[in-house]
């Protein structure tokens, strides 16, 4: 089912999801959406409903397991990072935030801070 979610939001297939996938899940609550950014870069402003999980402290098995998860960052380096790393320990329902934050922000989303 993880599959067929991630492609629509994807467009097909890749790990990644743009702005458009990230407001659908949002939407939909059908994905949990956790921030690898250092705590200071989090209060300073994320996305609503996120929870932050610093790369600096990643662990992928404190990933939520009740649904899929989209990982972002500033910009989407760190969160791709991150998502490497979860898949290396066999978590394959995750997908990296394509431009980060900033693109959300840039692209009209808001920020809770």
């Amino acid at each position: 089912m993880f599959g067929s979610i991630l492609s629509r939001l994807t467009g097909g297939g890749g790990a990644d999801v743009d702005h458009a996938g990230v407001e659908a899940a949002i939407r939909e609550s059908s994905h949990a959406i956790v921030d690898v950014r250092e705590p200071h870069e989090f209060a300073s402003g994320h996305i609503p409903g996120s929870v932050n999980m610093p790369l600096s402290r990643f662990d992928a098995a404190k990933l939520p397991t009740d649904r899929p998860v989209i990982l972002t960052c500033a910009s989407g380096g760190r969160s791709g990072h991150a998502c490497a790393r979860a898949r290396q320990t066999g978590r394959e329902d995750v997908a990296n935030h394509r431009g980060g934050v900033g693109g959300w922000a840039r692209a009209g989303g808001k920020l809770a801070r």
